[in-house]
């Protein structure tokens, strides 16, 4: 199949079957499709919505979102994981807004951070419709059983190959919606489990179909064993009701997030307590919880400590803060972290 014929099909399939609905789908500009294209790196499109709406409401455009303060950006992104990707839209937020344009070359959008050259493509694609080729997840899974592609795409080599299909069969007319055609058969069509193959208008040329091979492509991640980290997450609570909350250095897990005071164990907890001249009243261990990141199991033990002391924590640097119920709308929390405060924070 030459490439004039796989875009005829794939633009075909589109304009019957693509969907045309999605928010990011309406009122086209650059910013929507940057802020979608960055939420949907390793989410759903189901979990993407809501978040999509809501953070557009509050930010409804790239010079709001430049101006507000990163605690508010952090906030809304809450639950959605992966939260450099917050960090990078606030930073790149800025920078365009101090450019006074969305750039509109490749060169000068994967010097953006946090955008990369799948998401670049999308970008200049949809909202400038720019030739350029993308490779997400979804389409690196169509192009695979298409071309029979072995190989972890993980692999540098793997990859290359890859991009170079993708290269080559990118149209330069209806390029925006070919782009979107190709996400969307990757997510609809040609799944990860149980793919509709006879749905699918490249099944006749698909190699891994004619093969009987579709469960083989790609070619998945060799398998690795998660190491498991522990910690004991405090919950400090003075006669105020109020929850002592520390601030996350900007980078890493959770960067610039609000969690709890975290320790090695139950002792260093109760230690740690007794040096910042507070009395234990009550101590309450909870039961072990796991929540898994991807590079590592967190097992955390929360630790319930209710002191008799009022709010006499030496603050450093506005880095703590005595939490109550109410602000839980207003500061950026990681899931686990905020489903534990709702849970053992009374109002």
């Amino acid at each position: 199949m030459n490439p004039s014929e796989f875009q005829q099909r794939i633009l075909a399939w589109f304009d019957q079957k693509g969907r045309k609905d999605l928010p990011w789908q309406q009122d086209i500009t650059p910013y929507r499709v940057w802020l979608s294209e960055t939420m949907l790196q390793q989410t759903q499109v189901a979990t993407v919505i809501p978040y999509f709406n809501a953070f557009l409401e509050k930010f409804p455009s790239i010079e709001c979102l430049a101006q507000a303060p990163i605690d508010e950006v952090l906030h809304s992104w809450s639950g959605l994981g992966y939260y450099a990707r917050a960090r990078n839209i606030h930073k790149t937020a800025q920078l365009i807004a101090g450019q006074g344009r969305f750039p509109d070359t490749l060169e000068e959008v994967i010097a953006l951070p946090g955008i990369g050259l799948s998401t670049a493509g999308a970008i200049l694609s949809i909202a400038f419709n720019k030739s350029h080729p993308i490779l997400d997840g979804n389409v690196k899974r169509v192009l695979a059983r298409f071309k029979a592609v072995s190989g972890w795409p993980g692999i540098g080599q793997v990859n290359k190959k890859l991009w170079a299909i993708s290269a080559h069969l990118t149209p330069v007319d209806r390029v925006a919606d070919y782009t979107q055609a190709m996400m969307d058969l990757g997510a609809t069509i040609c799944t990860r489990s149980k793919p509709v193959c006879q749905d699918c208008p490249l099944e006749d040329h698909c190699l891994a179909r004619i093969n009987g091979t579709v469960s083989l492509f790609p070619t998945p991640k060799p398998a690795k064993i998660l190491p498991v980290k522990q910690l004991v997450f405090l919950l400090l609570r003075n006669n105020l009701n109020q929850t002592l909350l520390e601030k996350r250095p900007p980078t890493g897990i959770w960067g610039g997030l609000w969690s709890l005071p975290e320790f090695g164990s139950i002792e260093d907890a109760h230690n740690w307590c007794l040096t910042k001249n507070r009395s234990i009243i009550d101590s309450q261990t909870m039961a072990t919880q796991r929540h898994t990141f991807s590079h590592y199991h967190l097992d955390y033990t929360p630790l319930l400590i209710q002191t008799d002391n009022l709010i006499n924590f030496v603050m450093e640097g506005n880095q703590t803060l005595w939490y109550n119920a109410d602000q839980i709308s207003t500061l950026g929390l990681p899931a686990p972290i905020k489903l534990l405060l709702q849970q053992h924070t009374r109002g």
